[in-house]
């Protein structure tokens, strides 16, 4: 479960990110639909570990990445490009406003006595499954389809700050130094806390093991 940090993006995948956002923003369709599709798999893994139950019950992943996709376009002009990483950053923001957003509003539902309409639950998809690879071993190809719903149910018994920073350094990708800021902490106790999260949710999934 513990691995090395995500490797930086080369300064070849910085120029051409850097590429496409300028191309997107001047309206460039096809450099708009490149820019998120690199992002694609990461961002479903991201929001179907982050919507919690209330939300999944109700809309699929697949409906959640499309309408932050769509928001993020409409929102790409006042986009400042500060290297890749900034642009995944802020990508990772407008999902995490939007799994916000529909919590509050299901629990607003709820309190009003609106009746639950549950969806029928989706299998993961491939995309998902390979967004979700950092979070088990090396050593392991692929997640297999039924492991996703153990790694949700162990995910959701983690304490909020290791489900942040897990996020936030394993499916976000975010070096340390922007982690420790965003988290308020140093950016050792962000090690420390990864290590023990990771450690903590390798116990959770194989007291899940059928």
């Amino acid at each position: 479960m513990d691995q090395p940090p995500l490797p930086l993006p080369t300064p070849e995948e910085e120029s051409a990110t850097a590429d496409l956002v300028r191309r997107a923003t001047a309206g460039d369709r096809e450099a708009v639909e490149g820019l998120l599709a690199a992002h694609l798999s990461r961002l479903r893994a991201f929001l179907r570990l982050r919507m919690g139950g209330a939300v999944r019950a109700r809309e699929s992943t697949e409906d959640l990445v499309q309408s932050v996709c769509r928001e993020a376009l409409e929102r790409l002009d006042g986009f400042e490009y500060r290297g890749e990483a900034s642009f995944r950053h802020w990508l990772f923001q407008q999902a995490e406003h939007k799994v916000i957003d529909r919590a509050r509003f299901y629990g607003r539902a709820k309190r009003e006595g609106g009746r639950e309409v549950p969806i029928d639950r989706r299998r993961a998809d491939d995309e998902t499954l390979r967004g979700l690879e950092s979070l088990f071993t090396p050593s392991r190809d692929a997640v297999a389809r039924e492991e996703v719903q153990r790694l949700e149910t162990a995910f959701a018994k983690l304490p909020p700050d290791q489900r942040e920073v897990i996020l936030l350094a394993r499916i976000v990708g975010l070096p340390h130094a922007e982690i420790a800021e965003r988290m308020g902490r140093t950016v050792s106790a962000t090690w420390t806390l990864l290590s023990r999260a990771l450690a903590r949710l390798s116990t959770l999934l194989s007291a899940e093991t059928p």
